[in-house]
């Protein structure tokens, strides 16, 4: 599936949308360099599934936690460099916990992603303007549309 968004607003809306067809045990993988919209994407997601949460980039935290009815864990690996490092965040607990993984800079453990991941790119469309977004979302097909 293929969106383009022209706010953050619109992002976050899509991302309230996938949200409602996500399972426990889903892990949400997302590509795109700094700025392309991958926090505002989970803050979407939070809205959707923990209400109360305040959504943040957890660049120094590695780990931001949002309780809701399926927890939402938001991991950073943007400084993980080996698979020794993912160990340490606590990646491969929180993937037997039933709650929904959203990764940050997931090309950085791409080894370390289990079968199923569903990949979420964010990239700026050629022809657009600065808060535009092609937003490709693979690994959910029957379940968006």
């Amino acid at each position: 599936m293929e969106r383009i968004t022209h706010s953050s607003a619109e992002t976050e809306a899509l991302a309230r949308e996938l949200a409602k067809a996500l399972r426990p045990g889903d892990v949400l993988a997302f590509r795109g360099g700094l700025g392309a919209g991958k926090t505002a994407f989970v803050r979407g997601l939070a809205q959707a599934m923990a209400p109360d949460a305040e959504v943040s980039s957890p660049t120094f935290a590695l780990v931001n936690e949002y309780q809701g009815q399926i927890p939402l864990w938001h991991f950073d690996m943007y400084r993980i460099t080996s698979l020794e490092d993912v160990a340490s965040t606590g990646f491969f607990d929180y993937l037997e916990m039933g709650g929904v993984l959203a990764v940050e800079w997931s090309e950085h453990i791409e080894p370390a992603l289990p079968e199923g991941t569903i990949f979420i790119t964010i990239g700026r469309p050629p022809e657009g303007g600065e808060n535009d977004r092609i937003i490709t979302i693979d690994g959910m097909e029957g379940r968006i549309s």
